[in-house]
C-alpha cells in the first residue's frame, strides 16, 4: 500500500509540473529529483552569518565537472528538513570563494531556515545535507584566535580552542597564499592541524599534495567550527609569515 501511495504522489507532481513549469510545486527539490538518480550528502556545504551585515553565507565545494549548481531553501526552520517538498529553488548567483576553489551564496534573510545545495555530476544529482541557518539565535563569531607553532620550517602547526562555542561536530581548515588561492582544504575532529600533515585529517578536498610554505612569504589560515547541522559556529582568520 505504501508503494502505491508513493507512485500516486509522484504521478501528481509529474502531471502538475507538466501543465505549469512556474508552479510552486515544480520549483521544489522533490520535483527536481523525480525519476532521476541522486545521491544524498554528496555535496560538502555549510553556512555562516557575516559579522558585519548578518547576511547568510552558504559555502560549498563544487567538484570538478559539477554543473547546474542550485540553491534550495525552506520557508522556515520549523519544518521537516528531510522532506524535499519543503525546499524551493531560489535564484541567487553563486560567487567564487578562494578564487573559485569553493563557491559561496550570499543572501540577506530575516528568518532562519533550512538550506540545501545541489549540483549535477556524472549524470546524477548530488545533494548536500540540510543546513540549519542560525543567524538570529547563534550568529557566527569571527576572530583571529589561533596559535601557530612554526618549529618545523614550512610546516606550521595550528591549534585553536576546542568547541569554543558548543555544538561542534567537525573543523574545516584552509591554508591559502597571499593571493587567496587555496593550498590545502582539510577537515579534522581534533582542534589542531599541521600543514601539510594529514595524519588526523578525516576529509580532504585538497586535489594534490601542496608544496611546503616558503620562508618569508605571507599566507592565510582560515578555520570554520561546524555544527552537526552544518552551521558555522565560529570562523578564525589569521594572516602569518612563514618561518
Amino acid at each position: 500500500m505504501k508503494k502505491i501511495k508513493c507512485i500516486f504522489v509522484s504521478f501528481l507532481v509529474f502531471v502538475s509540473c507538466s501543465k505549469d513549469a512556474d508552479d510552486n510545486l515544480c520549483n521544489t527539490l522533490e520535483a527536481y529529483i523525480l525519476n532521476k538518480s541522486f545521491e544524498m550528502g554528496a555535496v560538502i556545504a555549510c553556512a555562516a552569518s557575516d559579522a558585519n551585515t548578518n547576511e547568510v553565507l552558504t559555502f560549498y565545494y563544487p567538484e570538478i565537472g559539477a554543473t547546474n549548481i542550485r540553491f534550495y531553501e525552506t520557508g522556515s526552520a520549523l519544518i521537516d528538513e528531510n522532506n524535499f517538498s519543503n525546499y524551493k529553488q531560489i535564484a541567487i548567483k553563486s560567487e567564487p570563494f578562494f578564487n573559485g576553489y569553493l563557491g559561496k551564496f550570499t543572501q540577506l534573510s530575516a528568518n532562519e531556515k533550512w538550506i540545501i545545495v545541489t549540483f549535477e555530476l556524472n549524470r546524477e544529482i548530488k545533494i548536500s545535507k540540510p543546513i540549519r541557518s542560525k543567524q538570529n539565535t547563534k550568529p557566527t563569531v569571527w576572530n583571529d584566535e589561533v596559535s601557530i607553532n612554526q618549529n618545523v620550517s614550512g610546516m606550521p602547526n595550528f591549534t585553536w580552542e576546542d568547541d569554543a562555542f558548543g555544538d561542534n561536530a567537525i573543523y574545516f581548515q584552509v591554508v591559502s597564499n597571499a593571493q587567496n588561492n587555496l593550498l590545502s582544504g582539510t577537515y579534522t575532529y581534533e582542534n589542531h592541524f599541521q600543514y601539510y600533515n594529514t595524519s588526523n585529517v578525516v576529509l580532504n578536498i585538497t586535489t594534490q599534495t601542496p608544496f611546503a610554505l616558503v620562508t618569508g612569504n605571507n599566507y592565510n589560515f582560515t578555520l570554520m567550527d561546524v555544527s552537526e547541522d552544518n552551521w558555522v559556529n565560529g570562523v578564525i582568520q589569521k594572516n602569518f609569515e612563514a618561518q
